[in-house]
């Protein structure tokens, strides 16, 4: 009895919390820099996206093998789901001459690669 109590808290515990089969990031971006997510081969992913900054914000979708499309222009305070494809990348482009803050929550394939340009 204890051990199925204890599996049942066990498993409520874990999936209650919602950290497992996502990735939350606070992300800072120097000014006319981006911030690269999925720059690898991988599965299609989900992004919540929050504009946390004062500057606007230019984010593109860039397949692995060449190309960019479907700029939007998110601004201060803005947020948006975006839908990106398997083996693309979503570009975060700080736009403005001031620091910029992203709030990510991304669900789907997360073997992404992470990096800033």
């Amino acid at each position: 009895m204890k051990t199925i109590i204890a599996a049942l808290a066990l498993l409520i515990l874990t999936t209650s919390c919602g950290v497992f089969g996502s990735l939350n990031s606070n992300t800072s971006i120097k000014p006319k820099e981006t911030f690269v997510l999925g720059n690898n081969k991988h599965g299609s992913f989900k992004t919540r996206l929050k504009n946390e900054g004062v500057t606007t914000l230019k984010i593109y979708k860039a397949p692995i093998d060449g190309g960019t499309h479907s700029p939007i222009l998110i601004k201060p305070q803005e947020s948006i789901t975006v839908k990106t494809e398997k083996n693309a990348a979503l570009i975060i482009e700080n736009t403005g001459d001031e620091y910029a803050s992203v709030t990510l929550k991304v669900k789907g394939d997360l073997n992404l690669g992470m990096t800033y340009k």
